[in-house]
């Protein structure tokens, strides 16, 4: 049994569930002109991938004991807002550090499949595949990284995809640091921006979906924005901006 240290925060999701049925997909907004762009973590799986993959490497023995928990020291300090995404995210990291990609690209799908893909939450996916439906450009926005994400578009078929790049050094190991941004809080809202010039995407009638604080610059951006099972901060703004909030069922 877990502890649920946001009891208060969980009875209102229930007091606004209602809320759920609210933001339908407008069918006249159809065509890859209109935008969908989903966060990772917490909002399209409803577990954070890169805990899911530290253990999984664990077991495996790829990773030793004490980073484990570090990462999970390091995670609660990041769940209680003592650090942000990207000191959380740079902490992580560390594990990559002369590494070769190519034995972590390899076991990606496998990886997805077996572990992740569980773990898809069925409102989202049912989203998802309205969007579809309707000939939305779908777009994944997450912090995680590449290796990891290439399987999930591919199989739910998203259009494109926006992320986290590892650095490679000069003899192809990597370097533990990141080739660009960490794609977090401001970050995703300009890589959202460039995509939708590119592509010619309408934001102010595109839809995104985040669940945490950190989302915040990437749901203003869009015309749809919705809260999916939100921390107390993105619950907030939630409220006093009107936006819809999604649970995971």
């Amino acid at each position: 049994m877990s502890f649920k240290p946001v009891t208060a925060y969980r009875l209102r999701l229930m007091a606004i569930k209602e809320i759920n049925t609210m933001n339908a997909i407008n069918p006249t907004n159809s065509g890859k002109q209109i935008g969908a762009f989903f966060d990772f973590d917490k909002t399209l799986i409803d577990v954070e991938s890169g805990r899911v993959g530290f253990k999984y490497l664990y077991t495996i023995k790829e990773i030793r004991l004490p980073f484990l928990l570090k990462v999970a020291v390091t995670n609660f300090f990041y769940e209680r807002d003592w650090i942000n995404d990207s000191q959380m995210a740079r902490v992580m990291l560390t594990f990559y550090k002369n590494r070769d990609i190519r034995p972590l690209e390899d076991g990606s799908e496998e990886f997805y499949h077996t572990h992740l893909k569980p773990h898809i939450a069925p409102k989202i996916l049912k989203r998802v595949r309205e969007h579809q439906e309707a000939g939305h450009t779908l777009v994944l926005v997450s912090a995680s990284l590449r290796y990891m994400l290439k399987p999930v578009i591919q199989d739910l078929k998203f259009h494109h995809l926006l992320c986290t790049d590892l650095e490679v050094a000069g003899d192809g190991s990597l370097t533990g640091r990141t080739d660009g941004p960490i794609c977090i809080d401001q970050h995703k809202r300009v890589a959202v921006k460039s995509l939708a010039q590119e592509k010619g995407i309408r934001l102010d009638q595109s839809y995104a979906y985040g669940n945490h604080h950190s989302d915040i610059p990437m749901l203003e951006t869009v015309g749809n924005p919705v809260a999916v099972e939100p921390t107390s901060r993105l619950y907030q703004r939630a409220v006093q901006k009107g936006w819809p909030v999604l649970s995971f069922r």
